[in-house]
């Protein structure tokens, strides 16, 4: 098995020492998706939820989410983001949405992280805005989609 890099030689955790590393241009894309009812869902697009406009508050969610990602998760660096942009997709056939954020800079460390956290806090956004009128919604599929740059190369998910 590969030496795990967040423990050093007496396995006490530990933030990664990226200073040696060359800067790269890295990209991460990283998607999930809320199923609800037709009712809370007819409410989100039809903008009649009384939280207020809900998927424009979860892409700021979303952003917010992604730039605060070093302050959740103990092992990340923080990152000077160059871009992050989320979209969201309507699935009426499930009912529900599908939230991608792709994240982007030019540094020595990757952005998967950022990517993933900042879907996550859009999906609960979400969540948070409509479960008066469901609570029993299901946020799932929360994955990476792709990854370029760095050390480790590129990854996309097939299928």
């Amino acid at each position: 098995m590969a030496d795990l890099t967040h423990l050093d030689e007496k396995k006490r955790p530990k933030m990664v020492d990226v200073g040696v590393k060359e800067e790269s241009q890295r990209v991460a894309v990283a998607s999930g998706m809320i199923k609800m009812s037709r009712e809370a869902y007819e409410a989100v697009i039809n903008q009649t939820t009384k939280k207020g406009a809900v998927l424009h508050t979860a892409v700021i969610a979303a952003i917010m989410g992604a730039k605060k990602t070093p302050d959740l998760i103990p092992m990340c660096h923080p990152l000077l983001l160059t871009s992050i942009n989320c979209d969201v997709e309507e699935l009426p056939e499930l009912p529900g949405f599908r939230l991608t954020l792709t994240c982007k800079l030019r540094g020595k460390t990757g952005v998967e992280m950022e990517a993933l956290t900042g879907v996550s806090i859009g999906l609960l956004t979400i969540y948070d805005m409509v479960k008066a009128i469901d609570k029993s919604m299901e946020i799932k599929d929360i994955r990476l989609e792709s990854k370029s740059g760095g050390k480790s190369g590129d990854f996309v998910r097939k299928g």
